[in-house]
């Protein structure tokens, strides 16, 4: 549900003006709610390709430093850096991920679209 969040929000987030007090505030929402969804997976054995851990879990380590480089970038003023990190953050760790989840077999699948 909270990738689902992200998702939306993210669309939003792209489409509203930036630098607004809307636009900090709904950005703090989209980064925590990334943060969970990312450390959340760290309790996914699913697949397991080294001990209990697969590639999802890297791109989970990936996704909590590119948030927390792309807010130190925000803070510093450097917001070309900041908005190329969050969009890359938003088509890879959310859109192309989001796919991978609904792929057969897996349990995503299962819920959307039943078997």
């Amino acid at each position: 549900m909270l990738a689902a969040t992200a998702i939306i929000l993210g669309g939003v987030q792209f489409a509203r003006p930036k630098g607004t007090a809307s636009h900090r505030v709904l950005g703090r929402v989209w980064v925590a709610c990334m943060a969970i969804v990312a450390l959340s997976s760290f309790f996914i054995h699913e697949i397991r390709m080294i001990g209990p851990f697969s590639a999802i879990h890297l791109l989970s380590v990936l996704t909590l430093i590119t948030l927390w480089q792309a807010i130190r970038l925000a803070r510093r003023g450097d917001i070309v850096r900041h908005k190329k990190a969050m969009v890359r953050l938003y088509v890879l760790a959310l859109l192309i991920t989001g796919a991978f989840t609904l792929l057969p077999g897996r349990l995503m699948y299962r819920v959307f679209f039943g078997g």
